[in-house]
């Protein structure tokens, strides 16, 4: 499972796909819904919030706007109305280590992505999240 901390404009068709998939599955453990991946690294940012079901309600809502702006027909009524006012921080170390996982990714699986992508250095962070200062975050599985 990969929550992705980068904007969800930097994926290719298959990573989108993938990433509303797990991400509907994140939501199902977060609202208890299921019984696997309930202690996943990745769901560590969305339990620490007040409401986690409205945190990733919050993230899949970016997730379906990018796919909608794309002509994916992702259907909008798995997920919830609730949203969360606050970004969650996260560290620049964590997104940029994404970006230079994301970047290897793409070179491998989608070569013109790759090349549209590669010069970026700086990139946008998911809408959801609030980039702090910071190394990897501690939940991450370095590879």
């Amino acid at each position: 499972m990969r929550i992705w901390t980068v904007h969800p404009r930097y994926l290719d068709p298959k990573g989108l796909v993938a990433l509303w998939r797990e991400t509907l599955l994140a939501r199902a453990v977060l609202r208890g819904e299921t019984k696997g991946y309930r202690h996943h690294p990745q769901l560590q940012r969305f339990q620490a919030q007040p409401d986690p079901v409205a945190a990733i309600d919050t993230y899949l809502a970016a997730v379906l706007a990018e796919a909608q702006s794309r002509g994916y027909s992702f259907d909008p009524t798995k997920i919830g109305a609730a949203r969360m006012p606050a970004a969650i921080p996260c560290t620049g170390g964590q997104l940029r280590y994404e970006w230079r996982h994301l970047l290897e990714k793409l070179r491998l699986r989608s070569p013109a992505d790759f090349a549209r992508w590669q010069e970026v250095s700086d990139p946008q962070p998911h809408p959801s999240f609030r980039i702090v200062a910071g190394a990897v975050e501690p939940w991450e599985r370095v590879s």
